[in-house]
């Protein structure tokens, strides 16, 4: 074969884009991370994807299905590991007060995604899934299998990603009279316990293979995160997932989402994007009112209790927790009982929502 032939063959496998992509993105996630920006493993090949489908791509560019189905377990895998018999046993300890705030934090986000498909601010149950107060990426996913728009969900839940994150740093140095702690340094290539991490990735495997057999809804993220949770707690599985591994699962995610971006898409967000921010703050005014509430009532530390109900973002608000003078399992208890209670319920909510709405769950 010739080197003509070569390239030839390259280009149309799109090659020569993937490479693009591929550096855009690590500069992107460079830059973010130097901001401390939340997210930014997934934001910034997401971000380079849109770009690169808005211009070059011409919509020709997808993420392989194993490739993507893989990320998504392991991502799913990645919340697992955070569902610690500490959390569980707060949580245990104090289930009547968690639950109460948990559904209220769930009805309000659910009001407000309500209001949203009232007014067709985006189309279809797309403001439901985009307002789950928990998990962005876990939604993101999972709203693409029940028919909302992944881009139009994954624009809402991470402009929320940021927008609590920035609340919550704020709030957080303020009450502490800025301490000097800083986010935890990215490392990329930690030590690996290679036992754990091979029975990991064939667990993984297991997952992925199992829910593209079975044809589970949204299982890319349940089945992993339940059996992993189950495994893990019974000691006979340690999840081991360094974050080179992570970036890349993180990166397929992204990619996919940002790769099926149209220049009427991207319209239709700059339409939506002051009613979806006012409504964000809305949510974030609303959880600070239930914070206060936690606080006079149950007597927990006002940072403690802004932290715990904050809307989301929950790798975002673990870092500012661990930096900060609070209840750290109590925060993370009531975060991932969130999450947990999302994930069971989200999907009945957003068909509901459709039906009371006349609004069908199409894909975009």
């Amino acid at each position: 074969m010739s080197l003509s032939d070569t390239s030839r063959l390259l280009r149309d496998a799109g090659l020569p884009k993937w490479a693009l992509l591929l550096a855009l993105s690590t500069a992107l996630v460079v830059f973010l991370e130097h901001f401390a920006l939340p997210a930014s493993l997934l934001i910034g090949p997401m971000v380079a994807a849109i770009a690169l489908a808005l211009t070059v791509g011409k919509g020709k560019l997808r993420v392989p299905f194993w490739p993507l189905q893989f990320g998504q377990v392991l991502v799913g895998l990645m919340m697992a590991r955070t569902i610690t018999a500490d959390i569980l046993g707060t949580m245990a300890k104090d289930a009547p007060l968690f639950l109460l705030f948990i559904f209220s934090v769930i009805a309000i986000a659910t009001g407000l995604g309500w209001l949203l498909t009232r007014w067709q601010v985006l189309p279809g149950t797309t403001a439901v899934w985009g307002s789950s107060p928990g998990g962005a990426s876990a939604m993101v996913i999972m709203s693409e299998a029940y028919g909302a728009d992944g881009r139009l969900v994954a624009f809402m839940q991470y402009l929320r990603v940021v927008f609590v994150a920035v609340g919550a740093s704020v709030i957080s140095r303020l009450w502490v009279a800025a301490d000097g702690a800083e986010p935890l340094p990215l490392v990329l290539f930690p030590e690996i316990d290679w036992p754990a991490f091979a029975a990991t990735m064939a667990f993984a495997a297991f997952c992925a293979y199992g829910v593209w057999r079975m044809r589970l809804q949204g299982g890319t993220i349940i089945v992993p995160l339940f059996l992993g949770a189950l495994l893990q707690g019974m000691g006979l599985l340690k999840i081991e997932l360094p974050m080179w591994l992570l970036a890349i699962a993180y990166a397929l995610v992204g990619w996919s989402i940002g790769l099926r971006f149209t220049r009427s898409i991207l319209k239709h967000v700059a339409r939506a994007l002051p009613r979806v921010s006012a409504c964000i703050v809305l949510l974030m005014a609303l959880c600070g009112c239930m914070a206060a509430a936690l606080h006079v009532f149950a007597g927990i530390d006002p940072l403690t209790a802004y932290l715990a109900t904050s809307p989301g973002g929950a790798d975002s608000v673990a870092i500012i927790a661990a930096s900060s003078d609070v209840d750290v399992p109590f925060v993370m208890a009531m975060q991932t009982g969130r999450f947990l209670v999302i994930l069971m319920i989200g999907p009945m909510l957003a068909r509901f929502i459709a039906r009371r709405s006349g609004l069908a769950e199409n894909p975009a």
